[in-house]
């Protein structure tokens, strides 16, 4: 990287005395006449000045000197070329120093500065020296800046302008001045010293490649101007930047020794721009696999669209982070959110496929889907323009028809909406949408994406959506979620934070504030552990919404030891193509509600923490554990803490088999819910049928289906108060409402017992 490597090289031609048959009488090169066959001509052994010198009588306009041989032109190398030279007679003339500039097959490099300064000799006999500095490089004191072009030139001298004038000249020096430079100190090469120009037009490529081989262990600057790069370009050293480089859009540019948000920020010029390539990089298999943002904040003109930047990215499952920044939303066009309205034909057997939809090819991937039939978070997944079909990420509920549907398509500041990506972590991040931006828009297909000790703070519309399958054992971890509608009734919210479509994730100790749903969830096999969502608000008797929605019946899921405030579990199945229970499929089941603190306070009474909503006949619960619950609602009383939702349809309570509530805690709540129920009866007059009274704490007002047991907690006595030593039969579902028991004995009798009904059977 400096003046060390033209050690060993011989620079210097010879001189004249050696002879003049490798001295040119025109460009140098091979064939051409030379002057030691020329009449106006000849050495001269003693010069005063000069010692053996050559001495010209002028009879051309331009008479050239050049040495033959190949002075090789090194990238980072700087020479000198000078010559002295004095008039003895005759008409005066300029002088100047010129070159023949060679690539590697041997033609002329034309285009280029071949002459230096031109210098008028005026008297006679006094000695002037012209010199001129040749390189690669264009830098301030260079005279002739050939690039990457020429790999050796033919050096000398023009005597120029009026001919008849006897002259002699030194012999001529080539000399190394890289020093001059290029300080032999210092541990980094300019790109500028192998070739790049930096006008913005010229591709530069070559001497960025260049300049990094040459590195050799040090750095690389990029000095002012704009440096066209054309074709992908890695840099295996540390490179910095006072300049800019523009690329085309599919250029990819990697730092590997400088990959960091700062560094492409710099090269870029901009903060958008800077991420954009930065993001192109690190999707570019390549052995960097951390976006460090350095603690820097970035702010978005418009979304990151990783589907423009990587087009062909498919299947890519190597392990890639962003993390350690802050990243902001600046509000802009960019931002606004697409809409359409068309009309398409559902088919429930075809649940995921819209067909015959009308101005198809204006409506994006990644749009949600909103009308007649249609479930929360539903998102067009793909598209085919020629079939005139849309992908649906969830079936519809809605049965088959014809219908209007409205589409909108939010812009999310990473939108993976068209690439397939796994093992995508997010780590450190303060994403700030600044309500003019969502969040994260997942792939359609990819697995393990995690976000872990993340604020996500005011997302426009969505947090993270999933379009598809993306979001297959995602990982949430430690992190924030705060709504931009923090001000607004809990029923006029719209946002929400999360929704997922495939199985096994992992929502763990996060916090959720006072969105419309901390998550609509698809897909079995859920852990929600450690959480806090809350989404009240100042209203008294307030109206409170689900935050965590499930639309699977038969869920697979664990929700354990959060801190649910001011929300519901709301449990359906609205994502079924065929909502009515076919006998075919599991109904609702596979739900463990255990260890959680449930809290609400200001709410309308009829408020519950779990509401079960069937979008069709016939289903039942089958596999439910809501165990180890604290439920307390503060100022004002709530009635239960579940319920079933019954605007669409209600279940079959004939069908009820393996509920657990047991073990939970209840205060502010009027009725107090278990199954088993423990009921105690006491009988004051004498009869064979004691009819209990209806039944209001088993689950969701179930039926009285089965007893587990009947205790006696006094002596059972007959009219005249002798202990009967028998046992009552039981029936169960009795009256209307088949929520009573009835206990039948052989005789008269009365007394108290204690009896543990079930609204299910256990199989």
């Amino acid at each position: 990287m400096n003046i060390a490597i033209t050690n060993g090289l011989l620079l210097m031609p010879p001189a004249f005395r050696g002879g003049l048959a490798t001295w040119s009488r025109t460009d140098g090169t091979p064939g051409s006449p030379t002057w030691g066959t020329a009449d106006n001509a000849a050495l001269v052994p003693a010069d005063q000045d000069f010692g053996t010198c050559l001495e010209v009588m002028k009879q051309q306009t331009t008479t050239s000197i050049r040495f033959m041989g190949e002075t090789p032109m090194i990238p980072g190398v700087y020479l000198r070329v000078s010559a002295r030279i004095k008039a003895v007679a005759g008409a005066l003339c300029s002088a100047r120093i010129a070159g023949w500039a060679g690539s590697g097959s041997r033609a002329r490099v034309t285009g280029l500065v071949d002459v230096g300064p031109t210098v008028p000799l005026t008297t006679y006999g006094d000695v002037v020296e012209i010199s001129a500095i040749v390189g690669i490089g264009s830098r301030r004191g260079v005279d002739m800046a050939w690039g990457t072009g020429p790999v050796y030139g033919h050096f000398g001298l023009d005597l120029v302008g009026a001919n008849g004038g006897a002259f002699r000249i030194e012999s001529i020096r080539i000399e190394d001045v890289t020093a001059a430079f290029i300080p032999s100190l210092i541990d980094w090469v300019d790109v500028r010293d192998f070739g790049a120009r930096g006008d913005g037009v010229t591709n530069d490529r070559a001497a960025f490649i260049a300049a990094d081989q040459a590195a050799n262990g040090g750095s690389i600057l990029v000095p002012e101007g704009t440096f066209f790069i054309s074709g992908d370009l890695g840099i295996s050293s540390p490179i910095r930047f006072r300049g800019t480089i523009r690329t085309p859009d599919s250029t990819r540019v990697s730092f590997l020794q400088s990959f960091d948000f700062p560094t492409y920020a710099d090269a870029f010029g901009s903060e958008t721009l800077g991420m954009k390539k930065a993001l192109q990089a690190l999707f570019g298999y390549t052995d960097h696999v951390s976006l460090d943002l350095c603690g820097r904040r970035v702010d978005l003109d418009e979304p990151l669209v990783v589907g423009a930047l990587a087009p062909d990215l498919t299947g890519f499952s190597n392990r890639r982070v962003i993390c350690n920044g802050s990243i902001s939303a600046k509000a802009g066009p960019a931002w606004d959110t697409g809409r359409w309205t068309s009309t398409g034909t559902y088919d429930p057997a075809q649940p995921l496929r819209l067909a015959n939809v009308a101005n198809v090819a204006a409506i994006e991937v990644g749009s949600r889907i909103i009308g007649p039939g249609v479930g929360r978070e539903v998102y067009v997944n793909a598209r085919d323009i020629a079939a005139r079909t849309l992908t649906l990420s969830q079936p519809l509920h809605g049965g088959a028809g014809t219908r209007g549907y409205s589409f909108e398509r939010y812009r999310y500041m990473f939108d993976f909406s068209g690439v397939e990506v796994s093992r995508l972590n997010f780590v450190d991040l303060d994403l700030n949408c600044e309500g003019v931006a969502s969040g994260i828009m997942l792939p359609p297909k990819g697995e393990m994406i995690a976000l872990r000790d993340c604020y996500l703070t005011k997302p426009r519309d969505r947090g993270i959506t999933s379009i598809g399958r993306g979001c297959q054992d995602m990982l949430v971890d430690r992190c924030q979620f705060l709504s931009n509608e923090m001000d607004l009734p809990a029923q006029q919210r719209t946002t929400v934070a999360i929704n997922v479509n495939a199985n096994d994730v992992k929502m763990r100790d996060n916090r959720f504030v006072r969105f419309a749903h901390f998550m609509v969830a698809n897909g079995g096999g859920h852990i929600i552990s450690g959480n806090h969502w809350f989404q009240g608000d100042g209203s008294g008797d307030g109206l409170r919404y689900a935050g965590l929605v499930l639309t699977r019946p038969n869920v697979q899921t664990t929700i354990n030891g959060n801190y649910i405030d001011n929300a519901s579990i709301e449990w359906t199945n609205e994502h079924s193509e065929q909502p009515n229970f076919t006998g075919n499929e599991y109904s609702f089941g596979g739900l463990t509600i255990n260890g959680n603190t449930c809290l609400c306070s200001n709410t309308a009474p009829w408020f519950t923490w779990l509401t079960i909503k069937p979008y069709g006949t016939g289903h039942f619960i089958h596999g439910l554990t809501v165990t180890s619950n604290v439920f307390k609602a503060l100022y004002g009383d709530v009635d239960r803490i579940e319920r079933v939702d019954t605007s669409v349809a209600d279940l079959n309570y004939d069908n009820m088999r393996n509920l657990q509530f047991e073990g939970n805690t209840f205060n502010g709540v009027k009725s107090y819910v278990s199954n088993p129920l423990m009921l105690q009866h006491n009988q004051t007059s004498t009869s064979t049928s004691w009819t209990l009274p209806v039944i209001e704490g088993l689950p969701f007002k179930g039926w009285a289906k089965s007893v587990q047991s009947v205790i006696a907690e006094t002596a059972i006595t007959n009219a005249a108060g002798a202990r009967v030593d028998t046992a009552p039969w039981v029936q169960t579902e009795i009256g209307t409402t088949k929520r009573q028991l009835r206990l039948n004995w052989p005789s008269a009798v009365r007394g108290r017992v204690t009896v543990y009904a079930r609204m299910d059977r256990p199989q």
